[in-house]
């Protein structure tokens, strides 16, 4: 533990290679190391590792990932690392079970305060719990807070509210794609030129609504030259499904107006280009990056109106929310957009800096406070 006023925080998820979490873990670790702290960060690793290394966060490489009853013989390692930092906050269930196990043993003056964070709605099982057993637990919106507090009963004083944030310099408004990057794209396939581009980013897993949205192309296809891309990872295991979504665009005669981009660099550039940036996950999502980092930009999304999404899309551009699954009412909101019979989004207000303050506040609040947790 550190003799300054300043916690040494160690953050704890399952890997480092792409996703919101892992971002987050990234972002906060450059806040921490820029306002003094000892930043380090626990993981089984991937490439963002050298993001970390670069920022001056160190990183522990342990395989706490593994959703198995061999990664609890972790626990001495865990309890041995822990035992350097003030604040631990984990991030996942899986890493948060070997952590707070760890923690749980330590005699009263050598622990860490113990935080977490509500990526998501977990399911509600004793496995899910582990979460809620935090001196301080973050929720990264309101549907978040108020799914804890109904489900696990956490008391109101220890839930923090800190929604997700994106930079404006990174995603700014009214952002032009370069000449060359344009010349680049519609080299790469022809058959985008004079296209209006409707995206839907996000990992290519079944829950993330592809499937609704190829409907959706292929209504909008009789009435405009419409181009569906569908842009991100396509997980290990996930190429059934992908071939699952070509059959699917073939049915509906679209296959011409549909890619399957996989993982892009350059979203950026995408955002700008798209008349319209969709989220269609099957079942809420907690927040959803990609819809404020679109917004950021002033660009049009369009979302089911249920979990992060009401929040986010409601208050920037009330004009894309949808009732949830309801494809008629999806269609008609996207023609109102294509017609350009909406207003502009509201300037962002989901700021990463704010997010990055709350969130060294809280370390702050549970260094000080030393309160005791549900767990003790």
């Amino acid at each position: 533990m550190t003799s300054s006023n300043k916690p040494a925080v160690l953050q704890v998820l399952p890997e480092l290679r792409s996703g919101g979490v892992e971002r987050g873990t990234v972002e906060i670790g450059q806040a921490l190391v820029d306002d003094g702290h000892r930043s380090a960060v626990l993981s089984a690793g991937g490439p963002m590792v050298a993001q970390l290394d670069a920022q001056g966060t160190t990183h522990h490489t342990l395989p706490v990932h593994k959703k198995s009853l061999r990664t609890l013989t972790l626990v001495p390692a865990v309890r041995a690392l822990i035992q350097e930092f003030d604040v631990v906050h984990v991030r996942s269930r899986m890493p948060a079970w070997v952590t707070y196990l760890a923690w749980r043993k330590l005699p009263a003056h050598k622990r860490p305060t113990l935080v977490s964070t509500f990526h998501g709605l977990y399911s509600i099982n004793r496995y899910s719990a582990v979460m809620a057993r935090s001196q301080r637990i973050i929720a990264i919106s309101q549907c978040v807070k108020d799914y804890i507090q109904t489900n696990y009963g956490v008391e109101e004083n220890l839930i923090r509210l800190i929604h997700r944030g994106v930079d404006p310099q990174e995603f700014p408004r009214d952002y032009q794609m370069s000449d060359a990057w344009q010349s680049a794209w519609y080299a790469e396939n022809p058959a985008r030129q004079g296209r209006i581009f409707l995206t839907l980013p996000g990992r290519i897993t079944r829950w993330k609504g592809a499937e609704a949205f190829l409907r959706l192309i292929s209504t909008l296809a009789r009435r405009y030259n419409v181009h569906g891309l569908l842009v991100g990872d396509i997980a290990p295991g996930k190429q059934k499904y992908r071939h699952e979504l070509e059959r699917l665009a073939w049915q509906l005669g679209i296959e011409d107006r549909i890619e399957i981009t996989g993982a892009r660099s350059d979203l950026k550039d995408i955002y700008a280009l798209s008349a319209i940036t969709f989220n269609l996950s099957t079942h809420p999502e907690p927040f959803g990056r990609t819809m404020i980092e679109a917004l950021s930009m002033g660009r049009p999304v369009v979302a089911w109106d249920y979990g992060g999404a009401a929040e986010s899309v409601g208050a920037l551009f009330p004009d894309g929310v949808v009732p949830p699954h309801d494809e008629a009412q999806l269609a008609a909101c996207c023609m109102r957009i294509l017609n350009q019979q909406h207003q502009p989004p509201a300037t962002n207000t989901f700021l990463l800096e704010t997010m990055r303050r709350e969130t060294l506040q809280v370390y702050a609040e549970a260094f000080t406070s030393k309160g005791q947790s549900p767990a003790s």
